[in-house]
Formats: structure tokens, sequence, C-alpha cells
């Protein structure tokens, strides 16, 4: 199970709200239609057949059932449908609702929660649009768009800043009713994580926990947290507390290996790696792990295939192979830099002056074990360290990882 995969139903969206649930960067220093509801136009009466496409002689809408409120507002049935994941219901009655007010804000928000309950997303942010159109600072909506982009769809940088923009929003309205306040935490937390910024990561997860100390989800985003931000001794009892629960031990076996493999006890380090893959083997492939003669040797090639220009602007900046991430190397930058990431450059860019310091003062180093963890193939290893190299040419010459994140080198 995905990282992303660890909410359980109850998390998601207005379940979160009514009850309660490694990004891989070559250099982590920096820090990645039609909706249901009201038509325009008045639409057909229960009597009329289903509305064909133009053009299209196979397709039918499929209409929505009548909404059953049994004596109560269809905005209040549809509550109390998805309460009870009864989520066609749902969705019938906030259609109806969003029907009778098409400028209910909760109405909208209220399809958006059992749209994308039914994994219909993009109907889901169709319905979360309008619903923000109409009241941007709409709580149910703001949490529901928040845990679309950063939880339930697949992670991307720029799906993870919107996600993290919605729940800061949420997080910051005066109008947010306080049981939403930790559901917000916690997904601005998870999207902080996925984006490097682990300092924002570890202040929402402490939200979260201010509120409810014994949630496994901020429980866990603060572990990442602390790890990202080399805090590992911190890290190791925070992860060590999280082996014994079912959805996030594999997990925390990783990142205790991870931890282990720093310290140089490898061979304890790989016993909780298979742990870890026994757990969840889809997330945790064994690593196309090569020598570390094949590796340089690999490191080699990639650097004779650049073009011309990157390998004169390597005239003179050695690129080496490394196992990890020395302790050094990750604290020398405010917040540090993470201890997964796939390599670094080392001193300024090219026009700017030496200190004096180091001879020579600019050096692009790989890392042999993150990057086999980054990948599942030999080839896909040769891919990365290719895209590991172009990233560090790029701060070789001047560009930061936002810029590097904006030409696909994130």
């Amino acid at each position: 199970m995905s990282r992303r995969g660890l909410l359980a139903l109850c998390l998601l969206l207005s379940s979160c709200k009514r009850t309660a649930p490694a990004s891989l960067t070559p250099d982590a220093g920096a820090p990645s239609l039609s909706a249901v509801g009201a038509p325009a136009a008045p639409g057909p009466s229960a009597g009329d057949a289903p509305v064909m496409r133009p053009g299209d002689a196979t397709h039918r809408v499929q209409p929505l059932a009548v909404c059953r409120a049994e004596g109560t507002a269809p905005l209040d049935a549809a509550r109390r449908y998805f309460d009870e994941g009864r989520f066609e219901e749902a969705l019938s009655c906030a259609a109806q609702a969003a029907a009778l007010d098409p400028d209910l804000a909760a109405a909208h928000a209220e399809r958006g929660v059992a749209l994308a309950a039914l994994g219909r997303e993009t109907e889901a942010q169709m319905a979360y649009a309008r619903a923000l159109a109409i009241d941007p600072g709409d709580p149910d909506a703001l949490l529901g768009s928040a845990h679309l982009y950063a939880v339930q769809l697949s992670s991307t940088r720029e799906r993870d800043e919107l996600g993290a923009l919605y729940a800061e929003r949420g997080l910051s309205q005066p109008n947010t009713p306080p049981e939403l306040v930790p559901h917000l935490a916690l997904v601005a937390a998870m999207a902080f994580n996925d984006l490097g910024q682990s300092e924002d990561a570890l202040a929402r997860a402490a939200i979260v926990l201010a509120r409810e100390p014994g949630s496994m989800e901020a429980l866990y985003e603060r572990a990442l947290a602390l790890f990202e931000l080399c805090r590992f001794a911190e890290a190791r009892t925070a992860f060590a507390s999280l082996v014994g629960d079912s959805e996030r031990a594999a997990h925390a076996y990783q990142h205790l290996g991870l931890l282990l493999e720093r310290e140089g006890k490898w061979k304890v380090a790989q016993a909780h790696f298979e742990k870890a893959r026994k757990l969840a083997p889809e997330d945790f492939p064994a690593p196309p792990l090569p020598s570390e003669e094949d590796f340089r040797d690999e490191v080699a090639r990639a650097v004779a295939a650049l073009p011309a220009d990157m390998r004169g602007d390597l005239a003179g900046v050695p690129v080496t192979a490394e196992e990890l991430p020395a302790d050094g190397d990750l604290l020398a930058n405010q917040p540090p830099l993470s201890p997964t990431i796939l390599g670094l450059f080392r001193g300024p860019p090219l026009g700017e002056p030496c200190d004096g310091s180091e001879t020579p003062c600019r050096s692009v180093v790989l890392y042999r074990r993150n990057l086999a963890r980054a990948v599942r193939t030999p080839e896909e290893l040769r891919e990365q360290i290719r895209v590991t190299l172009l990233h560090e040419i790029g701060h070789l010459r001047g560009e930061d990882d936002e810029e590097l994140a904006a030409r696909g080198l994130e």
C-alpha cells in the first residue's frame, strides 16, 4: 500500500470532517466536463428518455436515482447517507440540494465529497471549484479539495502544492469549525512532507497531535518530518513506535532500516528492509543495487554521454560516487537536506568566486544506495543517474530547485 493509501475510508473527505484520518528528488535541499448537479438549463423530467450525446449512438446518460430525503432537507439527507457509506444516495441528494439552490456552496461541496468517494475525481474537482467560486472560504469545500489533490489523486508537485494551499486557507479561515482543524492540518502535513517542506509538516502534525494525541496518521507524518530534518534520534524513536501499527509498519521498518544504515549497521538495516518488503512488496521492491565498481562505471558512462557544453562545464569539476550522504553535507544547509537525496552539487555556481577553502571548490556526487532505492530496474537506474546528473549540472549553472522542477528535473 502506498503512503497515500494509508488513509482509511473513514478519512475520505467528509468522513474526515464529520467523524474524525519518499518524493524523489535528485537534490532534496529545495525543499514537488460535466459535473453532476443543477444544469445550466432545465434538464429532462423523470419521464423523459435518456439523453443521447451528439454523434454517439451508444452512450447513454445514467440519471441519478431520486433523492429519498425521508422528510429531511436534501442536504441533510446527503450527509446522512454519506456517513452510512451510501455514496450514490448521498450524491443524489446533494445534487437535488444543488438544483434547489444553485448558489449554495455547501451543496456543491457535498456533491464533491460524494463524487470523490465514488472515484469520480474529475467531476469532484468541478463540484469543489463551483463551491469555492461561490464561497472561497467554505471550509468543507476547502477540506475536500485539499484531500482530493494532496491525498486521493496520484502525487505530483503541482497537486501537492494545490492541496497545501487549500488546507492552509482552511486553517486560516475564522469560520472554520474547530472539529475540521485537525483534518485540515493533517492534509497540510502530508502535502508539506511530499513537497520537502518538513518544518511546515512538523508544525502541522503538532496541531493534529495537540488535539488528537493518538492520531497514527499524524504520528507518521511527524516521524517522517523528523527524518527529513535529520533529527535522527527522534525519528528513530518515532518510527519504532509505529511498527505495531499494521497500516504503517512497512514504512516504519523501511525508515528504521535507513537510519540503521546511516550508522553503518548494514546487516541489521537489511533485516529491517526485508521486513518492510515482506509487508509491502509493491512499495519496497528489492533495489537493483550494482556493485560499487559497476556503479562508478555507470556514472562515468553517463558523464561521457552528456552534450559537449555540459561536459565543458564539468571540466575541473569531479563527479564521484558515494554510498550515502554524509551528515556534514546534509547539515550544511538550513533546513537540512533530505537523507534520501540522489545527488549533490557542492560549491558556488560557475561564474561565482570560490572561497578558497577546498580544492577543487566545486564537485558533484551521486549516491549509490539512494539512487538504487529510487528505481526498480537497472534500466531505470541508468536513466535516473542521467537525470540526477542533469539536475546537479543545473545547480552548477546557477539554477535553484524550483527552476529545475519547472524544467522537469525535480
